[in-house]
């Protein structure tokens, strides 16, 4: 009774009539004399997700902490500030900003604490549970490291496919597109990096942009695996390879504040939004969005499915935009304001960046 309920589910979950065009079956998939990707295949990223987490672990212990030493980062956690019942209460009620004067004055008259001491304590709470400089600087050192090998690898390989320079081919004789062992392994090892990352959100330090986070998250894994399962390999490769473009220059830009180079953060930065505009703004709606919407509809026509993958990649746009917006408003209010002085010119521009990367907490990571 069980196995012919999950048949039936199964049945209803993969139905052609959804996932495939009219005059495409499942069993195209099963009779072509050349390897192309099935849903059977998912389950390969559970395994590479824990070995790349191990990994990670091994990296963090052997090299990122030598290297954070080395720079004299901070391996203590916040201190914490002396407790107090009321402004614990308080804090409890509203953690991510501090009162308004009135508010303050009241909480002094109950504390018999000034308004100054009040602010401090805040402050110190609210950096109470976040990791060390050193952890951080580990962290984001992983992330550098496997965004910009997975960039290369991807990019060096798709520089030789048709469809890298004309999308269309992206459709061309869909579904039987061959899926050669380097582009199963770069997809594969992709898909295991974005589980682990799941699980890295959930046990690194908490970012302000956590729930944006985990949503993109959420919509990579599932575009991933929706390209996947019927063999829309070629437009995902080109996905991966637009995003991971851009996240390694974010993350070095990060360890080169963690490590006080003040220039090099700079740059770093000031590429990372370049490169983030032309990538996450221009291409991937002018190409991505586009052959997928307009020039598969011509080529294979429409079908059920297509909607859930116009659907998925509009998310990922959406907060393309909402992360890019965030990057121009700091810039507006502590460059062009002049909050503080725009000098990248003369190398003074440190501070800003810094609070830049403490506010925007990007972390694009490899997305799709």
């Amino acid at each position: 009774m069980a196995l012919e309920l999950w048949e039936g589910v199964s049945e209803t979950f993969w139905s052609r009539h959804f996932w495939l065009p009219n005059n495409v079956t499942w069993d195209v998939f099963e009779d072509s004399t050349i390897y192309l990707a099935k849903p059977r295949d998912l389950w390969v990223p559970f395994p590479l997700a824990v070995g790349l987490f191990i990994l990670r672990l091994i990296w963090e212990r052997l090299v990122a902490t030598p290297i954070g030493r080395a720079h004299k980062l901070s391996e203590k956690p916040p201190r914490k500030p002396i407790h107090n019942d009321v402004l614990e209460e308080a804090f409890n009620k509203n953690k991510k900003r501090l009162p308004d004067h009135k508010v303050l004055q009241g909480y002094s008259k109950q504390t018999d604490w000034t308004v100054r001491q009040i602010e401090r304590w805040w402050r110190l709470r609210r950096l109470v549970n976040k990791p060390s400089e050193m952890q951080r600087f580990r962290e984001t050192s992983w992330r550098f490291l496997f965004y910009l090998g997975a960039f290369w690898y991807g990019f060096f390989m798709l520089i030789k496919k048709p469809w890298f320079w004309d999308t269309k081919h992206c459709w061309y004789g869909w579904p039987k597109q061959e899926v050669t062992p380097e582009l199963y392994w770069y997809y594969m090892v992709e898909l295991g990096f974005y589980w682990s990352l799941i699980i890295s959100v959930l046990i690194d330090n908490k970012r302000k942009d956590f729930a944006e986070m985990i949503v993109h998250h959420i919509a990579t894994i599932a575009l991933m695996m929706f390209s996947w399962s019927i063999n829309m390999v070629r437009i995902g490769t080109l996905v991966l390879c637009v995003h991971d473009a851009v996240d390694y220059w974010m993350e070095g830009a990060k360890m080169a504040n963690y490590m006080k180079y003040g220039k090099l953060c700079d740059a770093l930065f000031v590429i990372f939004t370049i490169v983030w505009f032309f990538t996450r703004i221009l291409i991937f709606p002018l190409r991505i969005l586009r052959t997928s919407y307009f020039e598969s509809s011509d080529i294979i026509g429409y079908y059920p499915a297509h909607s859930l993958l116009i659907l998925l990649l509009l998310i990922l746009q959406v907060l393309h935009f909402f992360w890019f917006y965030l990057i121009l408003r700091m810039v507006y209010l502590y460059v062009i304001k002049g909050q503080v002085i725009n000098t990248f010119s003369i190398g003074r521009s440190h501070e800003a960046l810094q609070r830049l990367l403490q506010l925007v907490r990007i972390r694009a990571t490899v997305s799709y």
